[in-house]
């Protein structure tokens, strides 16, 4: 290892009036030799913490993630929507947005989901909950074409994805703190679909990750905080939502249309809720208004004019999953 990220911690760190942000090409090359390998980890260490006391502008952002693209071996599918899930929070609930995915691909439209989580509730875990809803974890990249063939979802792990990525983002455990790889992970698009919908967790947020997909030449982008970071929407409140329509900045807003005052997390908590409300097992009015919510502007993200009519529609005539 030879001091190869020196520079870029360098022009991060020299101190007031003489740091600055990385360029676009800069933050291409530092994360391009932190994921080699060439780096010492304390380097790795402070190149991150840096930038998170500094905070990300969209350009190192959209730099990171070029970088990271070239560390993920072609995927021999290019999905109709894509939804990154990497959300941490001890007070997330079931993971309903799942349910919504669902629907959207029942629509007809293919879709990617990847991820990795840490810090929750047991009963948030969005892997635990995968199988008994009928979508197929990828163990391969390989298998990824093969499964959105077969059932028009799929999910991959992103330590299936990219093992370098994987290790940056579980520094977490050693620093104590997330940094901007998980920011770097919700625009990734590894597959490089046209359309993308991506959670929050804090508000600014969403402006980065909508002028970084921008940067990157992303067409369609809708951002909104939601319960715990992940895209899932809350029925009872009027929501901000950020992005990108036709690769050029956009804002729209979605209604709340859900009377009771209630937290996301508020909805069932009983072991196999998910699937029970999806095969009609378990009456949860709340909870199939986020399922629907989620779906509505997920379905919108595609073009569809009617997001919520199409979204009950399908909720209407969707099929029990085999348990």
């Amino acid at each position: 290892m030879s001091g190869a990220l020196a520079p870029y911690v360098a022009i991060l760190g020299r101190g007031p009036g003489r740091s600055r942000s990385l360029t676009l090409e800069e933050a291409h090359a530092a994360l391009s030799i932190a994921l080699s390998g060439e780096a010492e980890p304390e380097a790795v260490g402070a190149l991150l913490m840096l930038m998170r006391m500094k905070g990300e502008t969209a350009e190192e952002i959209a730099g990171f993630v070029r970088a990271a693209r070239s560390f993920i071996p072609l995927i021999d599918v290019k999905p109709d929507l894509d939804w990154p899930s990497y959300a941490a929070g001890r007070t997330r609930g079931h993971p309903w947005f799942l349910l919504s995915a669902k629907l959207v691909a029942q629509a007809g439209f293919s879709v990617l989901l990847h991820g990795w989580n840490s810090h929750q509730n047991p009963i948030a875990s969005v892997r635990a909950a995968l199988p008994d809803l009928g979508i197929a974890s990828a163990g391969s990249l390989d298998e990824v074409a093969q499964i959105m063939s077969r059932d028009g979802i799929a999910y991959l792990p992103l330590e299936v994805a990219s093992s370098p990525l994987f290790r940056l983002l579980r520094l977490r455990e050693v620093l104590g703190l997330r940094s901007c790889i998980n920011t770097v992970l919700r625009v990734l698009n590894p597959a490089k679909a046209a359309a993308s919908v991506q959670g929050v967790f804090h508000p600014p947020y969403r402006l980065l990750q909508a002028d970084a997909g921008a940067i990157l030449g992303q067409q369609t982008l809708t951002v909104l905080k939601g319960g715990g970071g992940e895209f899932e929407r809350h029925p009872g409140k009027d929501v901000a939502l950020f992005g990108l329509r036709q690769g050029t900045p956009w804002e729209g807003s979605a209604k709340g249309f859900w009377d009771e005052t209630r937290r996301l997390a508020e909805a069932t908590t009983a072991v196999g809720a998910p699937v029970a409300l999806w095969n009609g097992a378990l009456q949860d009015p709340f909870a199939e208004a986020i399922v629907l919510a989620t779906a509505a502007t997920a379905l919108e993200s595609l073009g569809e004019v009617d997001g919520m009519a199409l979204a009950t529609k399908l909720w209407q005539t969707r099929s029990p999953i085999e348990t």
